[in-house]
C-alpha cells in the first residue's frame, strides 16, 4: 500500500466524520492537510508532465493574451479583475486536471485527449455550476466598475497612473481598500460553492445541488485548513501571474491536481 492508499485508508476509517442524510459524510481535516494535498498533487504531475505542461500552457497563454491586451489598450485597472475572475472560474477550467489525477489514482497514465475531452464533464449539472459562477463574475465587474467610477474621474489608461493612483492618493487607497473587502467576500462565496464540488460531480456523477451543499459543508465544517487552502491557492496564482503569468504554467495544474485530493479527503468512498 502506498502513501496515497494509506492516506484514503485513513479517512476511511476515522469516526470524526460530519454526516447529514441524504447527502455524503464530509470528514474533519487537519491544519496542515493542504500541505498534504499540494505534495500529491506535485506527485501526479511528475506522473504524466507532459500532458499537464500543455494543459498549463494553454490556460497560462489564454490568461496572458487577455491580461497583456488589458494593458495595451489602457485598461490595465481592470487586470485586477481579471485576476479576480480568474479565481472564480479557475475551478471549472480544471476538470481535465480532476481527470487526471483520478486516472493516476486508478494507476493509468492520462493523455492530453484524456484532459480535453472529459467525457463525464459534458452534462447540463456542470453548464449550471459554470453559469453560476459566470453570474458571481459579472456581479464582481460591476461592483469593480463602480468602486473605481465613484473613486475617480481619471480614467488610468498606464499601470504606473494606475498604480501611482491606488497607493499615493487617499482615494486610491480607500479603492483598493473598498475592492479587496468586496473581492475577497464575492470569492470566498464561490469558493465555497465550487472547492468540492467541481471534482465531486466528476467523480460520483452527482447533481450540481448535492455537490455544491457537500462543497459548503466541507468548508464550514473545515474553517481553518480550508481557509488555509485557499490562502495557498491564492498566493500561487498571484505568483504565477506576477511572473507574467508564466508561472501558471505550472502552478494550475498543481493547483488541479492537488483540488483533487482535496475532494478525495474531505469526501471520502464509503
Amino acid at each position: 500500500m502506498d502513501d496515497q492508499d494509506k492516506d484514503s485508508a485513513e479517512v476511511e476509517a476515522t469516526p470524526d466524520m460530519a454526516t447529514t442524510p441524504g447527502l455524503p459524510s464530509v470528514a474533519k481535516i487537519e491544519l496542515g492537510a493542504p500541505l498534504g494535498w499540494l505534495k500529491r498533487g506535485w506527485s501526479d504531475f511528475t506522473k504524466a508532465p507532459l500532458p499537464c505542461l500543455i494543459y498549463g500552457i494553454v490556460l497560462a497563454g489564454i490568461s496572458a493574451f487577455i491580461g497583456w491586451a488589458l494593458v495595451f489598450s489602457g485598461a490595465f485597472a481592470w487586470i485586477f479583475v481579471l485576476a479576480g475572475g480568474f479565481f472564480l472560474i479557475a475551478p471549472v477550467l480544471a476538470m481535465g486536471l480532476y481527470e487526471a489525477a483520478r486516472q493516476i489514482e486508478k494507476g493509468e497514465t492520462p493523455s492530453l485527449g484524456d484532459m480535453a475531452f472529459v467525457r463525464s464533464a459534458f452534462r447540463s449539472d456542470l453548464a449550471y455550476l459554470g453559469l453560476a459562477l459566470f453570474l458571481i463574475y459579472l456581479l464582481w465587474t460591476r461592483i469593480a466598475q463602480v468602486v473605481y467610477a465613484l473613486s475617480t474621474r481619471t480614467l488610468h489608461k498606464t499601470p504606473a497612473e494606475f498604480l501611482t493612483f491606488m497607493f499615493t492618493d487617499p482615494d486610491g487607497q480607500m479603492m483598493a481598500v473598498t475592492g479587496t473587502v468586496v473581492g475577497a467576500i464575492i470569492a470566498l462565496l464561490a469558493y465555497m460553492l465550487v472547492v468540492i464540488s467541481a471534482p465531486m460531480m466528476l467523480d460520483k456523477k452527482r447533481d450540481v445541488w448535492t455537490a455544491t451543499i457537500t462543497s459548503i459543508r466541507a468548508v464550514l465544517d473545515n474553517p481553518m485548513p480550508m481557509l488555509f487552502w485557499a490562502l495557498i491557492i491564492s498566493v500561487l496564482t498571484a505568483i504565477g501571474i506576477a511572473t507574467a503569468f508564466f508561472g501558471l504554467i505550472i502552478v494550475f495544474p498543481l493547483i488541479g491536481l492537488a483540488s483533487w485530493h482535496a475532494y478525495r479527503e474531505l469526501v471520502p468512498s464509503p
